[in-house]
């Protein structure tokens, strides 16, 4: 027996749940039910994200805390077109998140940018010309 090959929450290790919860919900996504201590979930198409203490979250997993703004991973959001990344964008910075990287051309033939949120989590935010975006909102890879 493999494990199933599916991502259903991504856990974001936070310094502070309810600010980074303000910011999640500031860029317009839906509580994915009743708000608790110490933990907030969003739905989203395809899995849920879900914020957490930074310190609960290694201590669960018996691992050091990473430190904040440190690079390991980036989560992507891909949209239909570069207008809609220039949008989503602006309306991170003006939630509070931080501009990491203005959207430009990319060696890979798309266009993307960066920004961080309130914890230096890094979010790309791209078009990709060759990816088509189904009904589900997820990219089609060809």
């Amino acid at each position: 027996m493999g494990v199933q090959a599916r991502v259903s929450v991504v856990t974001l290790g936070v310094a502070d749940v309810p600010r980074a919860r303000d910011f999640y919900q500031a860029l317009g996504w839906p509580l994915s039910g009743a708000p608790q201590d110490g933990v907030a979930f969003f739905r989203n198409a395809g899995s849920r994200l879900a914020l957490y203490s930074r310190e609960a979250m290694a201590e669960e997993a018996g691992r050091a805390a990473a430190p904040p703004g440190s690079i390991g991973v980036a989560l992507a959001i891909n949209l239909e077109s570069r207008a809609l990344v220039d949008e989503a964008l602006a309306a991170a910075v003006e939630a509070g998140g931080t501009l990491l990287r203005s959207a430009q051309e990319r060696f890979w033939g798309g266009y993307s940018g960066y920004f961080a949120d309130p914890d230096g989590h890094a979010w790309e935010v791209a078009h990709n010309p060759f990816w088509a975006i189904g009904e589900d909102g997820l990219p089609e890879l060809p």
